[in-house]
């Protein structure tokens, strides 16, 4: 790329230089002194080409460049100034002003404003004000206008770009998103029903031979566990596959919640549920309400195993809450990950409610979690 840009650079300085010799040939080049006066061919051409010299550095450094088309233009207007290094010098203030730095955007600014100014009030003081006011004129021609133009334009450039970071963040903190909630389905998935099959299995094999009906029962609720488990799984790859982006999938809803305690019951909780009837819920509140219980009983199970266990549902006119409560059987809490915590926070506080977790300083383990209606 600045190989490219030093490229077009030279071959810029060069059609200028070209043009530059077409116009004086053309006797076309005169804009202040005498027309046709007594500066000999080869003064102006050299006066062009050392312009045109600092013209091909006006990207890679356009101090150097503003600095030589500068004293070339000064050189220039001393014997009167001429059209072609006029045209390089308007070219080099714009593309300085345009891509150089802000300190030296701030300074071109400066010295601008300062010298048409200061030139034109000199006019007005040395001449009458029709002197003054040309003079001001043409300043403002060769030097206000492309520096006015080239900063309107590097603030409409500026702008795009910082849309376009606005947009790339958008769209990692989207990537991000969903890549939190695809954790958080998977977690459910993995946590909740096959952690209970791996501690339903093994209890039914530690079972000695003579209860069958209990074997039964466990059997019968590893099945379960493992159907949901595929139809959820099934229902976060259809989300994958589609075209578009849509909402969390209702796989679950707080009314299977009876569903949860017989699981729990089966791997060796003595569980008991109230409230189980909470009618009609928004869907965010009945998803993560029911996921909220199931990471709450699995956690039981897991770290409290046989301990009394109660979940209370209770729909009050404003709010839904949801209570799990376990006796701590092995002491201290067990060494997990803490993710299934930080994931029940997230669900609820996504859909605006409070969760809290933690001993209640009686020797119980408590989940609470309060949802918005």
């Amino acid at each position: 790329m600045e190989l490219r840009r030093k490229h077009r650079d030279v071959l810029t300085a060069v059609a200028f230089f070209a043009l530059g010799l077409l116009i004086h040939r053309l006797g076309l080049d005169q804009v202040t002194g005498e027309r046709g006066g007594s500066t000999p061919f080869g003064v102006r051409v050299a006066i062009l080409a050392v312009a045109c010299a600092g013209q091909v550095f006006r990207h890679r450094a356009p101090v150097v460049a503003l600095g030589v088309a500068g004293a070339a233009t000064a050189v220039d207007l001393h014997f009167g100034l001429s059209m072609p290094v006029m045209m390089v010098c308007i070219d080099v203030l714009f593309v300085a002003t345009l891509h150089g730095s802000r300190g030296l955007h701030r300074v071109l600014v400066a010295v601008v404003a300062t010298t048409t100014v200061g030139i034109t009030a000199a006019a007005a003081a040395v001449e009458d004000w029709r002197q003054s006011f040309y003079t001001g004129l043409l300043l403002f021609s060769l030097l206000v206008v492309p520096m006015w133009w080239a900063t309107n334009v590097r603030r409409h450039r500026e702008s795009a770009e910082q849309v376009a970071r606005i947009a790339e963040l958008d769209r990692r903190a989207a990537v991000n998103a969903e890549r939190n909630r695809m954790a958080r389905d998977l977690h459910d998935v993995v946590a909740g029903h096959m952690s209970a099959i791996a501690i339903q299995s093994e209890a039914v094999l530690s079972l000695r031979s003579g209860d069958p009906e209990t074997a039964r029962t466990v059997l019968k609720s590893v099945r379960e566990n493992s159907v949901r488990a595929l139809a959820e799984m099934r229902t976060m790859i259809d989300v994958l596959r589609a075209d578009e982006p849509v909402d969390e999938p209702v796989s679950v809803r707080l009314a299977d919640v009876g569903g949860l305690v017989e699981s729990a019951a089966a791997a060796g909780l003595d569980v008991e549920l109230r409230g189980a009837d909470v009618g009609e819920l928004p869907v965010g509140v009945d998803v993560a309400a029911y996921r909220i219980v199931q990471e709450a009983l699995t956690n039981a199970v897991k770290h409290a195993p046989g301990a009394r266990t109660s979940v209370v549902l209770e729909r009050q006119v404003l709010r839904l809450v949801v209570v799990v409560r376990n006796d701590v059987v092995d002491g201290p809490r067990g060494t997990g990950t803490g993710t299934g915590l930080v994931s029940m926070a997230e669900r609820a506080h996504l859909v605006g409610g409070v969760f809290a977790a933690g001993p209640d300083g009686a020797g119980d383990w408590v989940v609470r979690a309060e949802f918005p209606l």
